[in-house]
């Protein structure tokens, strides 16, 4: 399966290297819309932990919080759950964010699109 998501970095990339030497850089990226439900504004931010090995990883580590791109690659089911990873916020709501691995990831500007949706 393959995951398309356009978003804006929530923290700058990390990049770091495993005891074998393998670049890996993490990032959170966030997925907001904004729609209306019975005429009010209603704004829906779904996050992703994106993780980036080897040569992707040394591309990305470069990468600041803010910074519009997209991204490629296949969810990775939290080992406790099987699903999202979810805790509660500071203000006691739920929050829930989903591990993605990268196979690609891409600057984008800030007009650029959303993937259409196809069945």
């Amino acid at each position: 399966m393959k995951l398309e998501v356009i978003g804006n970095l929530g923290n700058d990339a990390e990049l770091r290297y495993t005891q074998s030497g393998l670049g890996m850089t993490k990032f959170s990226l966030a997925d907001t819309r904004k729609f209306s439900r019975g005429g009010e504004e209603v704004k829906e931010t779904c996050w992703f932990r994106v993780t980036c090995f080897g040569e992707l990883a040394e591309k990305c580590a470069h990468l600041n919080k803010g910074k519009r791109v997209k991204v490629e690659g296949r969810l990775s089911p939290d080992p406790d759950t099987g699903g999202p990873k979810i805790w509660k916020r500071n203000d006691g709501t739920p929050g829930a964010s989903f591990e993605m691995i990268a196979f690609s990831v891409e600057e984008v500007g800030k007009n650029e699109p959303e993937p259409e949706i196809s069945f």
